[in-house]
């Protein structure tokens, strides 16, 4: 969608349509997702109360999902292609297999192990994508209502990580980027923000 302001598509004498993109790029993102059954708060809350908590906690693992670069005439189509890989990879055995491999390293080797490992795979990738679900009730913290949750981290071997995640009704966008490669990541959230508009615009006008 943005990719046509920034390589542009142009017709030639043949009236076919011609972008400018480079075609040596080659894109991947590790793509992480929550094995943990989803639990309501309330859930925890009975656990507490009765004293048996079980296991808490997230189970993450990661697939390996590259990320195709070409014009789409249609925003929701740009949906449809990532919503057929990402059910791909939703019923392949990688997510539980990196999830388990990591486990195993951890038991066997200690946490330097599995640093090593995890760097390792991370740097041949471009960016980190998350998206696990937030809280769907509210929550206070020492009487103190949360209004969203914006989590980050930092270290990781990737010019640039995505966190999405929702709380309630809402869905905050948060971007961490090595300014160095990504000098602007204000143009790149605004770049974000036009995207879903299109899309948004693009399903209004299909169910009128």
């Amino acid at each position: 969608m943005i990719l046509g302001e920034i390589y542009g598509v142009n017709k030639t004498d043949d009236h076919e349509k011609k972008d400018f993109i480079p075609k040596d790029i080659r894109l991947r993102a590790t793509f992480f997702f929550n094995l943990r059954a989803t639990t309501r708060i309330d859930t925890l809350v009975d656990s507490m109360k009765s004293g048996t908590l079980g296991r808490w906690g997230n189970q993450i693992g990661y697939v390996l999902l590259p990320l195709a670069m070409g014009f789409r005439s249609n925003p929701l189509d740009y949906v449809k292609e990532a919503k057929a890989v990402i059910d791909q990879k939703k019923v392949s055995l990688e997510p539980l297999f990196t999830y388990f491999v990591v486990e195993l390293v951890l038991k066997l080797f200690g946490i330097k192990a599995v640093g090593k490992l995890n760097h390792r795979v991370f740097f041949n990738t471009t960016l980190w994508f998350s998206n696990v679900p937030g809280p769907q009730q509210e929550v206070t913290f020492y009487g103190h209502d949360a209004t969203y949750i914006a989590p980050s981290c930092y270290g990781q071997p990737n010019a640039l990580m995505i966190h999405i995640v929702s709380y309630i009704d809402k869905v905050t966008f948060v971007i961490s980027a090595d300014e160095e490669t990504i000098p602007d990541p204000h143009r790149l959230g605004d770049d974000l923000e036009k995207s879903l508009q299109q899309i948004k615009a693009s399903a209004k006008a299909k169910e009128s």
